[in-house]
């Protein structure tokens, strides 16, 4: 089984689906449902790892038949900057690694619960930050530096 998500970054609210395998058509159905569930015209931005399943001749058809999907590929062994990466994380977490499933579509219906209740939590759209030190010039050794956050 698989699971596909969109993290969509403004609204915070993520769109999923389970899938019997991750297949180039599974991965063009949900590219569909992601259209679909978009306002019409609205450019969207799909980050992804390097599957071969996210690069066969379906996935370019469905780009090509609509210009305003655009894909990203993650460099190989970098998932932590997909955003989307670090939910499964999240996911994996509160679901998976406590759960007792009987079957796999009680697998299916208890993810799919989780996405329904996460996108009814209040959320904010995304946003990463991370702080930088700078050295003062002649600080003493351990002496703490200034930081500022980057956004």
């Amino acid at each position: 089984m698989s699971l596909y998500a969109a993290f969509n970054t403004e609204t915070g609210e993520v769109l999923g689906k389970t899938a019997e395998r991750h297949t180039s058509a599974e991965f063009v159905a949900f590219l569909t449902d992601i259209v679909i569930n978009q306002p019409r015209g609205k450019e969207i931005h799909v980050i992804a790892d390097n599957l071969s399943a996210h690069k066969s001749k379906p996935v370019t058809d469905f780009l090509e038949a609509h210009p305003k999907v655009r894909l990203h590929f993650t460099p190989t062994y970098s998932s932590c900057l997909n955003q989307v990466e670090l939910w499964f994380g999240q996911i994996e977490r509160d679901v998976i690694a406590r759960g007792v499933f009987t079957s796999v579509s009680d697998l299916k219906r208890k993810l799919m619960r989780y996405i329904r209740h996460y996108n009814k939590l209040p959320s904010s759209p995304c946003s990463r930050s991370a702080t930088v030190c700078k050295v003062k010039p002649g600080a003493a050794p351990g002496e703490p530096a200034p930081t500022r956050p980057i956004r």
